[in-house]
């Protein structure tokens, strides 16, 4: 039989494709329901999505409940992946009755006070017991050094407050053998910001958060003209008259939005007076910000003002925070689900001339989908009732896709040449647009989501933002219904109203079911696990070979897992058994758009992002991934390259020994890199990473020893 010939005949099969050893170990650790004694309840892959059709069909009306399973059961094995929380916890109640199907939620605002600081910190607590990740701003809270007049003494600072969360969510155990995810977001115009920026450069610092900048056009406006930016934070009535400030006086205050202004001093336009502590050169904060993500891949890069201005809800949320992973930036309280669909598994003739897309099973997929997560709400197991009122009232879940690199080399394609941007497009778009059709189908069955018949009085300061409702003979004062400002004045809606005028009208007049449908998160250990390590969210494949740092119970360092990847498995069991990982010229015998996440330029990864990002109404988990010795000067100005496509943000990583390790490692970096370990008796020993060392009656391999060591976690898993 000729290779063309195997590939036709399993063209539809490549879940025919066997799991690798890593992916069915993650799934049997991460989300196969086990009693509490350890003894399987989920036989196979698909006991797991059997149960969790089932406890999502059950939220149905009892005679559509049958109908729905065998829907919902269809979708799951042909694409749909709920996401971790769902996929663990849907159908489990009676095994972990105190657990969520929820993975993003944000903190509300942290009150610059003792009492707030401690009561959002009992909150956190509480989420990330249930199983989710949580996201805080913490520049709400005054720098370092400035005056308590109650406590009559001088603050510690924010970071050190970031330091107790830490230990916190270290210290909780979430469920399902997840451990705490936290993202902290700061203010670029705070005074402690070069603090934050350098936090992670001291060992074992802030390890249980992720960072990011809140950046401003303003700021990115002063990087660029070289000009003077000034370190703020806002002022209280007592402040003002104890220190005998001119609040009129620009050499002494600047006026800025901030999510908090009751307690401030507060002009008529909603700008608080803010405190200069220090004048400094934009750019030099933003050179600190770019070593920093080119030596420890952080912090990350949110541009706030952007996410605001497209955010579906821009009427009555102001956004300052974002989940663990920033694909979900969200309002205090918000908390939103998620889900994926594995593009792969729509790939026909994959490795062939032949190879395309099947574009009307990905959109049935995406419509049962769709339902699917609107059905989660029902069942969201949040553990506040501030949160539950939120979701409730909102409906919001994030819709994305994983496998994009891996289905773009099943269809010959090269991660970041234009036909890949083309593609990548069209699926945000379809995934969209068939997301949007079923939640007006959804209303009219059950019901649009409540905000969407609240009425809210027309501001100055909405008009200011939206102008088109001035011509449209709306004024402030007047009472207009949410799901007109949605429908008719989002950013985002405007665009869908471009596409499907019909439908966009019958949004605005009916509402929708959800207020936000899509993002697009970074997948890790489902893609690893249930996609078969299919490339993670729109990423593409980190390598074809190399190894996964994952937690294991009881284990005193990480333990290294093998991989390959999903395209690599298909190319193998279609095309060439014998195929090779390598990427050097001498062995390889793998296509040249067989390429890995080191292959792309920085601006190629965000221009893939940029594709995606016109028709994902939330936002997206993103790393541009460059080799160690990537140089810094072609490096430096990524985040300014995303500014100007448009992108609301951006991470970046850089694998680098002498900072701590990431999740996923190349063999070939570990080879490269010798670490030096001081043991008991004062005498020292040198391995390369890769190698395996007998310590403290266990083997670990040499780099996640020396990580476990110099980060301060050996043995508390």
């Amino acid at each position: 039989m000729s290779q063309t010939a195997k590939v036709q005949q399993l063209r539809n099969v490549v879940t025919s494709i066997p799991m690798q050893p890593a992916s069915e170990d993650i799934w049997d650790t991460k989300y196969r329901l086990k009693t509490k004694d350890g003894v399987a309840i989920d036989g196979v892959v698909d006991d797991t999505y059997q149960r969790v059709a089932r406890a999502l069909s059950d939220v149905e009306s009892p005679e559509l409940r049958e109908e729905w399973n065998e829907k919902f059961l269809w979708a799951l094995r042909h694409g749909a992946i709920p996401a971790g929380r769902i996929t663990s916890n849907a159908g489990a109640l009676e095994h972990k009755p105190a657990t969520s199907t929820i993975n993003c939620t944000v903190s509300a605002t942290i009150g610059d006070s003792m009492d707030d600081i401690l009561s959002k910190l009992h909150e956190a607590g509480l989420t990330l017991k249930a199983g989710c990740g949580i996201g805080y701003e913490f520049s709400t809270l005054r720098p370092k050094g400035a005056y308590v007049s109650g406590a009559g003494a001088y603050t510690s600072g924010p970071l050190s407050f970031m330091d107790i969360y830490d230990k916190m969510c270290f210290t909780v155990a979430s469920a399902g053998g997840r451990r705490g995810a936290q993202m902290a977001t700061f203010d670029v115009g705070h005074p402690d910001v070069m603090d934050f920026i350098r936090a992670k450069r001291e060992g074992g610092r802030l390890r249980q958060f992720n960072l990011s900048l809140l950046i401003t056009e303003e700021f990115m406006k002063a990087v660029e003209t070289d000009s003077d930016w000034k370190l703020a934070f806002p002022l209280n009535a007592a402040e003002v008259l104890a220190d005998g400030i001119n609040v009129d006086d620009p050499e002494q205050v600047i006026w800025r939005e901030w999510p908090e202004s009751e307690r401030y001093v507060t002009r008529a336009d909603g700008l608080v007076a803010c405190r200069i502590f220090r004048v400094i050169k934009a750019r030099r904060i933003w050179d600190m910000i770019m070593a920093s993500t080119y030596d420890f891949a952080e912090p990350g890069f949110i541009l706030i003002d952007r996410v605001n201005q497209m955010n579906n809800n821009w009427f009555c949320e102001e956004i300052r925070a974002t989940n663990p992973c920033g694909e979900q930036p969200l309002p205090p309280y918000g908390a939103c689900l998620l889900g994926s669909i594995n593009l792969t598994l729509f790939v026909r003739d994959p490795f062939t001339e032949k190879a395309r897309f099947d574009w009307d099973e990905y959109r049935r997929v995406v419509a049962i989908f769709t339902r699917m997560l609107d059905n989660v709400v029902e069942i969201n197991g949040l553990p506040l009732e501030e949160q539950r009122n939120e979701i409730y009232r909102k409906r919001r879940h994030g819709m994305g896709f994983l496998g994009l690199g891996s289905a773009m080399t099943m269809l010959c394609m090269k991660y970041g040449e234009e036909k890949s941007l083309v593609f990548t497009e069209e699926v945000s778009k379809e995934m969209a647009m068939q997301g949007w059709r079923t939640a007006l189908e959804l209303a009219e069955e059950k019901g649009a989501a409540p905000i969407m018949d609240e009425e809210f009085t027309v501001t100055e300061a909405m008009l200011a933002k939206r102008p088109e409702m001035r011509k449209d003979g709306i004024k402030a004062g007047d009472v207009v219904l949410g799901k007109v400002l949605w429908a008719k004045y989002s950013r985002y809606m405007q665009q869908v109203g471009a596409e499907d005028a019909k439908l966009a009208a019958a949004l605005a007049e009916k509402g929708g079911r959800f207020t936000h449908h899509s993002s697009i998160a970074p997948t890790g250990t489902i893609s690893l696990s249930l996609a078969n390590n299919a490339s993670n969210g729109i990423e593409p494949s980190f390598a074809h070979h190399y190894f996964r740092n994952v937690i294991r119970a009881g284990k005193k360092s990480k333990e290294k897992v093998d991989v390959f990847s999903f395209e690599l498995l298909a190319y193998r069991h279609f095309i060439n058994q014998d195929a090779l990982p390598s990427m050097e010229a001498g062995t390889r015998n793998l296509p040249e758009y067989f390429i890995a996440a080191d292959d792309v330029s920085p601006t190629e990864h965000v221009d893939v992002q940029a594709a995606a990002q016109k028709w994902i109404d939330s936002s997206i988990s993103k790393t541009a991934n460059v080799p160690t010795d990537y140089a810094y000067e072609d490096f430096k100005d990524i985040y300014l390259y995303a500014f100007h496509k448009g992108l609301k943000g951006c991470t970046t990583f850089r694998f680098n020994p002498e900072a701590f390790q990431g999740v996923l490692v190349k063999e070939q970096d570990l080879a490269n890199t010798t670490y030096r370990f001081k043991l008991e008796d004062g005498s020292f020993i040198e391995a390369k990473g890769g190698d395996e060392i007998e310590y403290d009656g266990e083997l670990h391999s040499a780099a996640n020893l020396y990580d476990a060591l110099k980060e301060g976690y050996y043995g508390k898993f």
